[in-house]
């Protein structure tokens, strides 16, 4: 079942263009896709949704982002958060439940977790998490990238709270009509401009008990909610930026079968070199698929494969972040100077694959979580 549809995908393509020209967010994109069913799509059929699986909405989010990749990294953020609801109510945690119903019910979900200068992204938090009286808490700080900013409804945050048992980490959803936070305007980047990523004020926002998900240590963590969270952001970002490769090397392939040499006298799409060059782009994307499709098959079916696990799944979103960097710079090469122009579609994509140099998990702790898998942790005794 797809809920994108050929028509869909043409509508959502040829406004792309015009988001990311005015830095605006597609609204009419979400009211399409809430009207296809695409916001509650990966939702459990027994809490009002369709049911497609993860390696299913994966598929959904490479096709999404072929047409639109801004629409598509937006709406990935809700997506990872139903997943999360799927992964906790799957492991027996009914907190999940209050995700998947809302999801089913239209609601949008935003994810606030990331933070300025924090390199722990997950693991760590800068916000004040303060518990009171009813076994809520109140967050205070700064969450950046905070995609869907003028349309979500619930958002993800995490604090770190003091206890006597030591710092814990707080996970919660803030609803939109919650007082204590401030949207500030200030999405004015280099690419995926339609994702609206604004910076969010939390400032004393409460969340009650039934809202808070989890309370556990910092740091990498079985806990249901952090790996959760980790795995289907990993793996929805990979099927995301695969969508951007592989409509670069369309996108390119279409291009030299009408743009003709003088000095050949023929269409660039008979020249080896630019043959070549396109091929290499097809090459290194045919490898993201396959990696994405076995991760999530193995999340859905509850494979443990132990510390490998985070490690594999960072492997993944970073392999098709390069990957689709590297073959929109080869589909722009093919094209020539007219690729280096606002108005041409590689220009765009060029600047949405960037993207993806700056998302967790980056290519640092990426090397040092492996060098740690395979070689152990750094003996500081020597």
């Amino acid at each position: 079942m797809s809920f994108l549809t050929p028509d869909l995908r043409s509508r959502i393509h040829e406004r792309a263009g015009l988001a990311d020209a005015a830095n605006t967010y597609p609204a009419e994109d979400l009211a399409d896709l809430r009207a296809a069913g695409y916001l509650r799509a990966f939702v459990p059929v027994e809490f009002g949704g369709a049911g497609l699986t993860l390696a299913e909405i994966a598929a959904e989010q490479t096709a999404l982002a072929k047409a639109a990749p801004g629409t598509a990294l937006g709406i990935n953020m809700h997506q990872i958060i139903v997943g999360l609801g799927r992964h906790l109510v799957s492991h027996g945690n009914a907190r999940g439940e209050q995700i998947l119903r809302d999801a089913a019910a239209g609601e949008v979900f935003g994810f606030g977790i990331s933070e300025p200068g924090n390199d722990l992204v997950l693991f760590g938090s800068t916000t004040r998490a303060t518990a009171n009286e009813a076994g809520g808490y109140s967050f205070e700080g700064t969450k950046i990238f905070t995609s869907l900013s003028p349309v979500w409804t619930r958002l993800l945050v995490f604090g770190r709270a003091e206890t006597e048992e030591g710092p814990k980490s707080v996970f919660g959803i803030v609803h939109r009509d919650d007082p204590g936070y401030t949207i500030k305007d200030d999405w004015d980047t280099l690419g995926m401009r339609a994702t609206q990523s604004m910076t969010t004020l939390l400032q004393g926002v409460e969340v009650p008990a039934e809202r808070i998900l989890t309370v556990t240590d910092p740091g990498p963590s079985t806990d249901p909610v952090i790996f959760g969270i980790f795995s289907h952001f990993e793996i929805l970002l990979a099927a995301t930026y695969q969508g951007v490769g592989e409509r670069a090397v369309e996108v390119a392939a279409e291009h030299v079968a009408t743009r003709r040499s003088v000095k050949n006298q023929t269409t660039y799409s008979n020249d080896p070199d630019i043959r070549w060059r396109i091929a290499e782009a097809a090459l290194l994307m045919n490898a993201v698929g396959p990696q994405i499709r076995e991760l999530a098959r193995d999340i859905d079916a509850g494979v443990d494969r132990g510390r490998s696990w985070m490690p594999q799944l960072s492997a993944a979103k970073n392999s098709a972040a390069e990957a689709t960097l590297r073959a929109v710079e080869q589909a722009m090469r093919a094209c020539g100077g007219s690729a280096y122009y606002n108005s041409h579609e590689l220009s765009r994509l060029y600047r949405d694959a960037l993207a993806g140099l700056f998302q967790p998990s980056d290519q640092e702790s990426l090397h040092a979580a492996w060098a740690n898998l395979i070689l152990g942790p750094i003996d500081k005794a020597e």
